[in-house]
């Protein structure tokens, strides 16, 4: 090249030919569309906050899910330990009772033959007989039974009750009653509870005719 004449600056990269000629209308339009294309590639950086929303709407429902199959058998345990609860409430009413069945079944038969003194106390008492130390005697018997739940009944006047009484006389009508009534008490009943130890031992009248 002479020298003193200037020399042509590079052209930019892919913009002509390496003869240094201008680039042509068609190179230049393709590097436009090149960078436009370029450009545009963050935007499906930007759809992907899409599919996050959509995968943290899944957590949230798979959460729920698992929330409500908890609740499910929270409550499911809840009422097996409330069956259990009542089902031993009912096992100790049922050993509770069984028990005083049992204590009481014990007391009827350890009383049964005490029974048989008590009614020789009556006919002490009936005959003026029940005094000095032989009444001490007899009252202290009379008051441990009575606290063991043996109870004595069985009065002149009460309407005859034949799960009560056991009557061995009529003694006939009498004007003055309106149903059948004791009219005297041979041997005084016992009873333990709603059990009868032995039932009263009664003559009775019965109400007159008309």
């Amino acid at each position: 090249m002479p020298e003193g004449e200037p020399t042509a600056a590079p052209s930019p990269e892919g913009f002509g030919d390496a003869a240094g000629e201008a680039p042509s209308q068609t190179e230049v339009e393709e590097q436009v569309a090149g960078d436009t294309v370029a450009g545009d590639a963050p935007g499906t950086a930007e759809e992907r906050p899409d599919d996050t929303d959509t995968d943290t709407g899944t957590d949230v429902d798979t959460e729920e899910d698992e929330l409500a199959a908890m609740k499910g058998s929270l409550a499911d345990l809840t009422n097996d330990l409330q069956r259990l609860q009542a089902e031993y409430a009912n096992y100790r009413k049922r050993v509770d009772r069984d028990r005083q069945l049992v204590a009481e079944a014990a007391a009827f038969k350890a009383l049964t033959p005490v029974v048989e003194v008590l009614d020789t106390i009556d006919r002490a008492r009936e005959h003026g007989e029940l005094d000095g130390g032989f009444k001490a005697v007899a009252d202290q018997l009379e008051r441990v039974v009575a606290s063991a739940g043996l109870v004595r009944f069985g009065e002149p006047g009460d309407a005859f009750d034949p799960t009560l009484h056991e009557a061995l006389s009529h003694l006939g009508a009498d004007a003055e009653v309106e149903v059948t009534t004791v009219k005297h008490v041979a041997k005084g009943g016992y009873r333990m509870g709603d059990r009868v130890v032995r039932a009263a031992q009664v003559l009775v009248v019965d109400p007159a005719d008309g």
